[in-house]
């Protein structure tokens, strides 16, 4: 048994949507770092480019808007035109919307709904081929669902459609590794607790206030995050298939009480 390349990447091609800020570029780092050549997409393309020339030359901007089919199917070609396979997508691309249960719109379910479920299954829908031309014997090609805590356990906001995007994600995680895995093409899911970005506000800005709350006494860093996505990606999780892997400190499964935002 060798274990010394197990977590290596060398020679993968990724794509990371919402690759630019947050836990995306988290795990874009990380990938890079083992060896990966990893495409970061998101709706902005400056940010896009800030952050592939940032990571250096194995770091490629692809930027789309993947909240409708149309643009999936957009960001699918672009890959296309520049590789013959795909070894790795990370749906990582999302919205939350917070607003009172009287109040509540349509719009907060329609754009939440779509790119946090929708896109995530017609994106890897649109990138079939690639991801299949990736696989191959011994090596699956890998697809990771970013789902959320929130997916799991109730916050104390009202966010009815992220919770309900969330658990949705989670659920759809495990149809699609039925179906694909016959394709070698392994999904998986991360159910991310606190880390500091701009969708959660309140561990970028108030994080030693909610590390109170988890029962590591600390928000998740990028070496949390990029260790999970590294592990799933890489042969170590080959055999992980159709899981949910939460990375939360302990808040769900080790916590005897408090609440946190995911």
């Amino acid at each position: 048994m060798d274990t010394s390349t197990l977590f290596r990447l060398d020679g993968r091609v990724a794509l990371v949507t919402g690759g630019s800020r947050g836990i995306g570029r988290m795990i874009a780092q990380g990938f890079i770092a083992q060896g990966a050549k990893v495409y970061v997409s998101s709706r902005k393309a400056a940010a896009c480019e800030e952050t592939a020339d940032a990571l250096g030359p194995k770091c490629i901007a692809l930027p789309m808007d993947v909240g409708t089919v149309e643009g999936c199917k957009a960001l699918a070609a672009a890959l296309a035109e520049r590789e013959a396979g795909l070894d790795i997508l990370v749906n990582n691309a999302g919205a939350a919307w917070g607003e009172p249960f009287e109040s509540f719109p349509e719009a907060g379910w329609d754009k939440v709904m779509d790119l946090n479920v929708k896109s995530p299954f017609f994106l890897t829908q649109a990138l079939h081929g690639l991801l299949k031309a990736g696989a191959a014997h011994g090596q699956p090609a890998k697809v990771i669902n970013i789902t959320s805590i929130d997916g799991q356990r109730l916050n104390p906001w009202e966010t009815y459609s992220y919770h309900a995007s969330k658990s949705a994600l989670i659920y759809l995680t495990k149809r699609m590794a039925a179906r694909l895995i016959r394709d070698r093409i392994v999904v998986t899911s991360i159910a991310p607790g606190a880390f500091a970005s701009d969708m959660n506000k309140a561990a970028r800005d108030h994080g030693d206030a909610v590390a109170q709350a988890i029962p590591a006494k600390r928000i998740g860093t990028d070496e949390d995050m990029a260790g999970a996505a590294i592990y799933l990606a890489s042969r170590a999780g080959d055999y992980v298939v159709g899981e949910t892997i939460t990375v939360d400190g302990g808040l769900v499964h080790a916590a005897l009480g408090g609440s946190i935002e995911g």
